[in-house]
């Protein structure tokens, strides 16, 4: 036993008093528990970031697939990530341009394919919002057949939340404590929406469900 209480006493320390404040909270300062809880929260959080990263490449694909053939119809010169009509924003134009120059520090050619797995899912994220719906919503649409409806909302609201989450799991921080069975849904929609196929082969592989159930303490949301 004694082993054991330096050994969590130890790594409290290291992983810090305030990141761990929630655990231990929680768990009415046991430390072990507390431990068991942060340890249970990177195996939730490596269940959604590994779901969540099927999710990502679907949406950049259909993202940059619709604006390319947009692109094309409207017979503009070069690729949509040129901009040449400036459709994009300035932060969007300026990630375009940090994206490019990672792909060449890497020694590669900056070209369409490149760059576009370089960039963000917030770049993908804000191509969703208001200020594109008379502009590039009206092409992207097309890229979710199977959403319920052609509103721009129905997707920019799902993947607004995920884009918010995947933040979290980034940064590592507590995710025990958070919707987590609405996430899942909101990656299972917009997969949905995509394409019905995509979705089943996605979920048939997901292991968030079996991941929740086991939980080492009772969470506030579903």
């Amino acid at each position: 036993m004694t082993g054991d209480h330096q050994t969590n006493t130890a790594v409290l320390a290291v992983m810090s008093t305030p990141r761990m404040a929630d655990y231990l909270v929680k768990c009415h300062y046991d430390r072990a528990a507390a431990l068991e809880l942060y340890a249970w929260n990177s195996l939730a959080g490596s269940a959604y970031w590994e779901t969540l990263g099927h999710l990502e490449i679907a949406l950049r694909n259909v993202l940059a697939s619709r604006l390319a053939v947009r692109h094309q119809t409207k017979g503009r010169p070069g690729s949509w990530l040129d901009d040449p009509s400036q459709d994009l924003d300035t932060t969007a134009r300026e990630e375009i341009r940090k994206a490019r120059q990672r792909v060449r520090r890497k020694g590669k050619h900056a070209g369409a394919g490149q760059t576009i797995s370089e960039l963000t899912f917030g770049f993908w994220r804000y191509l969703l919002a208001k200020q594109y719906n008379t502009t590039l919503w009206p092409s992207l649409a097309s890229g979710f057949p199977h959403a319920p409806s052609r509103a721009r909302h129905t997707i920019e609201q799902p993947i607004k939340r995920l884009h918010q989450f995947r933040n979290r799991l980034a940064h590592h921080e507590p995710i025990w404590n958070k919707e987590l069975t609405q996430r899942q849904q909101d990656i299972y929609d917009v997969l949905t929406y995509i394409d019905p196929h995509l979705h089943s082969w996605v979920a048939k592989r997901c292991r968030i469900s079996a991941v929740l159930l086991t939980c080492p303490v009772p969470r506030p949301h579903p």
